[in-house]
């Protein structure tokens, strides 16, 4: 037990060393691709930080497995260099016994990225769009779905719109049973817009059978509503702006992510991508455990059979062709190719499978 705390503390060590040197390169990365995104709005030094903070704990989610095998290469190499996986073995452990306490160590870190890092880079994810959707435009769009159906506002010049809609068709193009509440410059309600659907194309709404009422001071906005076969209405808008808020599911909670999904479906859009998603982040723990198997496969070795950097060198590229495969995977899956669970779990379990098979050729022979 005393031996598998020292394994998992030194571990520990080497993951939160990296862990530093990436986060550092990471935030230098942000703030230059902030600088550059936001140059000509004028946005201050402090703001731009600020974007390249809530950006980081995603770009760390998205590189954890990188990070993983790097601390298993660093670890595995240190305990040779100073003999003590000879030590090790020497006293009657096997490589199999000396990997539980990194696998453990790897599985809690995958548990802690799923349930708890998950729902921090969807806050900050959220806060990073808002800030970001600001800057660029005012604050002109916000987006949101709920059990009473798809919630857009919109604005400019002329004041905010606030848009309901009953459902949407799967690319959410065209909205169906649409509310617009126009609103002045003042902040006072000007006028009300139904309409059994409204179609986004060219920076304005095509609405159709729409009713308007004005809602002015002094003005009875039934007497007063024009029915219209069709209506054009400008918008800052755009097709790409919805999809992308609505195709992150980074922005949602893991907690949050079952709900969302029958939302969404409850609103008429497709929903594979949040579904493999969810199942991609349950299955992380295998996967970061793959990344620990992989990496020790080339590394628990002495470093006087040489070979080292080519062993290093080629710990990360499988690890990398193993991370592009799921990738692809996932890609599949969100596609409608192939299965959701057969394109979230398949490539994690290959993997521990593949490592495990390295590291019994490579002790056993």
């Amino acid at each position: 037990m005393i031996l598998h705390l020292y394994f998992a503390r030194r571990f520990a060590l080497s993951l939160t060393v990296i862990t530093a040197v990436l986060g550092a390169l990471v935030m230098l990365v942000n703030l230059i691709d902030e600088t550059r995104r936001f140059a000509e709005y004028g946005v201050s030094l402090m703001a731009r930080l600020g974007l390249s903070l809530l950006n980081l704990p995603e770009t760390l989610n998205q590189i954890l497995p990188l990070i993983m095998i790097l601390g298993t290469v660093s670890l595995f190499i240190s305990l040779a260099r100073s003999s003590e996986m000879v030590v090790t073995r020497a006293s009657g452990r096997s490589a199999m016994r000396a990997l539980i306490a990194p696998v453990m160590v790897a599985a809690l870190i995958g548990v802690f990225a799923t349930t708890m890092l998950g729902p921090i880079v969807a806050a900050t994810a959220k806060r990073y769009a808002a800030l970001s959707s600001d800057y660029r435009a005012g604050g002109i769009s916000a987006l949101s779905v709920s059990e009473d159906g798809l919630w857009l506002r919109q604005g400019g010049e002329t004041g905010q719109t606030v848009i309901r809609a009953g459902r949407s068709n799967a690319d959410a193009s065209v909205l169906f049973d649409v509310t617009f509440v126009a609103y002045s410059p003042d902040g006072g309600p000007a006028r009300r817009i139904e309409a059994a659907s409204a179609a986004l194309g060219n920076g304005a709404w095509s609405l159709r059978l729409a009713k308007v009422w004005p809602l002015a001071a002094g003005i009875n906005p039934e007497a007063n509503a024009v029915e219209h076969e069709t209506l054009e209405l400008p918008s800052t808008l755009t097709l790409d702006r919805i999809r992308e808020s609505l195709g992150t599911p980074t922005g949602v909670s893991i907690w949050e992510m079952p709900d969302f999904i029958a939302q969404l479906e409850q609103a008429g859009f497709s929903t594979r991508k949040h579904q493999v998603w969810l199942q991609a982040q349950l299955a992380r723990p295998l996967f970061l455990i793959a990344m620990v198997l992989v990496a020790a496969a080339f590394t628990m070795r002495h470093t006087r059979f040489g070979g080292t950097g080519t062993a290093v060198l080629s710990a990360v590229l499988l690890g990398f062709s193993l991370y592009f495969i799921r990738s692809f995977a996932q890609i599949l899956g969100e596609n409608g190719q192939i299965p959701v669970l057969l394109s979230a779990w398949a490539a994690p379990i290959a993997a521990i499978w593949l490592g495990l098979g390295l590291l019994l050729r490579a002790e056993d022979g």
